[in-house]
């Protein structure tokens, strides 16, 4: 048996990922194409995300934070104008804000709201427009849609010079992917008119989140591009910035049974979104596998209920004054 020649290992960089190509270094050489670990795209990044909903309370726990606190958040706006300004940051698909767009005509019945949007993904833009569009109890209220994101929106409006401020803004699970978190937070909260409020939902310290980022980061890829932030770090950079605000808990629950099933598409899909990794089943080594999967089963980030495994989706509503 001709012994196996030596391999030559050669990285080819692409725009988000690399490849690895290993070469048999004579002439009659094979190549062997290894699939390598990359970030996930915006477009792989939706649909993990989906994956996600899907088989968490998310939106539950949201809906009972605006059931049990949003109407006392919402009369407290406007004083007294006839036309309210709102502004999501970083608001997808638009379910999340139309719930709080009508929770806040019940609280302000005939005022006029002004609604504008940052989202920066063209299918999340015309997913929300669809919405709006089916929605037939929206009279009072105007749509404005900035396709940017929320570092673009700060530039444009920093060019103009001109800064229209807003009674409301919110900011729902989206600062794990904008890169300077306290200045965006400083921006976006001198947006605010008097009396206005900021509305900051991010996970948890008590959430299975924070304990995998912190205690289990050693068990993440580097192909994970978001920011490992919780709500510490943004009450942090509020009282750096001498504002004043109130903290809502409300739990949530992530069903991560099928990440441990082999084979499953879609564990498969929940650990890509867990990792911002694609196809990291597939494509990472075996070890940082099973050290993920490990820690995902420790009490601090699980727990187990009627022979299922729930992750710790905890989620954190900061309420900020202006």
């Amino acid at each position: 048996m001709d012994p196996v020649p030596e391999m030559k290992r050669n990285r080819f960089p692409s725009m988000n990922f690399e490849a690895e190509i290993l070469t048999a270094p004579h002439d009659n050489s094979e190549l062997y194409v290894i699939p390598s670990m990359r970030s996930l795209t915006a477009e792989e990044y939706v649909e993990a995300f989906k994956s996600f909903l899907d088989h968490s309370t998310e939106h539950q726990c949201m809906d009972e934070f605006n059931k049990e606190e949003m109407p006392n958040i919402m009369a407290g706006l406007g004083n007294g104008k006839s036309t309210i300004n709102v502004l999501g940051v970083g608001s997808g698909t638009g379910e999340q804000d139309l719930k709080m767009i009508r929770i806040l005509q019940a609280a302000h019945p005939g005022v006029f709201i002004d609604n504008e949007i940052i989202e920066p993904n063209p299918q999340h833009v015309a997913a929300y427009k669809e919405l709006v569009n089916q929605a037939p109890d929206l009279q009072n209220v105007s749509f404005i849609w900035h396709q940017l994101t929320s570092l673009e929106y700060e530039q444009q409006v920093k060019e103009k010079g001109a800064h229209k401020k807003f009674d409301f803004i919110h900011m729902i699970q989206m600062l794990y992917r904008v890169e300077d978190i306290p200045n965006t937070i400083k921006f976006f909260h001198s947006c605010l008119d008097h009396h206005g409020k900021l509305l900051i939902i991010i996970l948890s310290d008590s959430s299975g989140w924070a304990s995998l980022w912190k205690k289990y980061r050693h068990c993440l890829p580097s192909t994970d591009s978001g920011h490992y932030i919780t709500s510490n770090g943004i009450t942090d950079v509020l009282k750096r910035l001498g504002v004043e605000y109130r903290i809502y808990e409300f739990p949530s629950g992530w069903d991560i049974t099928e990440c441990f099933i082999e084979g499953d598409p879609v564990g498969a899909c929940m650990m890509d979104f867990m990792t911002g990794t694609k196809n990291f089943l597939g494509t990472a080594p075996p070890g940082l596998r099973q050290r993920l999967q490990e820690a995902l089963c420790q009490p601090e980030c699980s727990s187990k209920k009627d022979g299922r495994i729930i992750f710790r989706n905890t989620l954190s509503m900061i309420v900020v004054e202006s």
